[in-house]
């Protein structure tokens, strides 16, 4: 009751009254004030006129379960939240989850992480209050072999939630670091289980930098946030909402070739490294090329300097002008 109240509040442009509450919800009146009572707490700012109703004035960034229900526009990503404000890992949480049974869609968020993961097992520094930390937990009835290229299928949704909130222009270096202005905002950790022939569950993690204001020293030449580069603050379950819209869609149009194709174009037109010298890094093996894009399996498409092309899986790719390659 408290996500729809919420919701109404937040649809409304004028004032509800408290009977339309109680007739809606088949509640008393004192169970509506409480809740509206809950919400004043959380640090919504709601109005209360006699013989009107309630009108909310001020709707800030809080992360709560009823905040990020009362914006998703899903048809079922995320018919479940699982909200903490301190845990170890969202992805840790999923992926326990799924193990026990958990609905396919079920989306997990956190203010704070006491164990936030990134790829190769780097720490995601991960303080509340500022960050968007979430992972949603899929089941996919896909070969084991595709499931690498949901993470594609995350960044695109991820660039694409962040400029229809925030207007700026978001973008990808592949295969799954969200930039902005040559720095990182945006990781993406996709982690599964499988069996030969079959996927038992996938998980996605996106760790989103926000509204911080600053970086320890060692991460500031790379790392950016949203409120650093825009000079305004944004609400987090907002952002969360958007994503997570674009995500069902682009997961969809995925599902229907089982491949890149139907958000190819999309990605190469995000993709900060196209035609852009890269250098690759591979076990044993480092040499510069031109990327030139995605194909339709997320394989980075290079040329090399002796014109040869190459598609590249595996391996770590760093752009020039990114992450301290000059």
């Amino acid at each position: 009751m408290k996500s729809e109240i919420l919701r109404l509040l937040k649809e409304s442009d004028t004032y509800i009254s408290g009977q339309q509450l109680c007739d809606h919800f088949h509640v008393s009146r004192t169970a509506v004030w409480k809740v509206i009572e809950q919400l004043k707490k959380e640090g919504y700012e709601i109005e209360a006129v006699r013989n009107k109703g309630y009108r909310l004035t001020c709707s800030p960034d809080v992360m709560s379960k009823a905040e990020i229900e009362s914006l998703l526009a899903t048809q079922w990503v995320g018919k479940k939240v699982v909200y903490s404000a301190e845990i170890d890992s969202t992805n840790t949480q999923a992926k326990a989850a799924g193990e026990q049974g958990e609905a396919h869609g079920t989306l997990f968020v956190a203010d704070k992480q006491n164990a936030g993961k990134g790829r190769r097992g780097r720490v995601w520094e991960s303080p509340a209050g500022s960050s968007i930390y979430m992972t949603v937990l899929l089941r996919p009835d896909l070969p084991p072999v595709k499931a690498p290229m949901l993470t594609l299928v995350m960044a695109v949704s991820v660039a694409e939630g962040i400029r229809q909130v925030t207007g700026l222009d978001t973008q990808i270096k592949w295969p799954n670091d969200i930039v902005l202005n040559k720095k990182k905002i945006c990781g993406i950790l996709t982690e599964m289980s499988t069996e030969i022939d079959y996927i038992n569950y996938v998980v996605i993690g996106d760790g989103i930098n926000v509204n911080q204001d600053t970086f320890p020293e060692e991460l500031s030449e790379t790392a950016t946030s949203l409120k650093i580069e825009s000079g305004q603050i944004y609400r987090r379950s907002e952002l969360i909402a958007s994503i997570m819209k674009q995500f069902e869609k682009n997961y969809e149009i995925f599902l229907e070739t089982e491949d890149l194709s139907g958000i190819q174009d999309i990605y190469n037109e995000m993709l900060v490294n196209r035609g852009r010298e890269v250098r690759v890094l591979e076990p044993g093996n480092e040499y510069k090329a031109f990327a030139e894009g995605i194909n339709k399996t997320g394989e980075l498409i290079v040329r090399t300097e002796a014109g040869e092309e190459k598609h590249i899986f595996a391996g770590e790719v760093s752009v020039r002008g990114i992450y301290g390659y000059v």
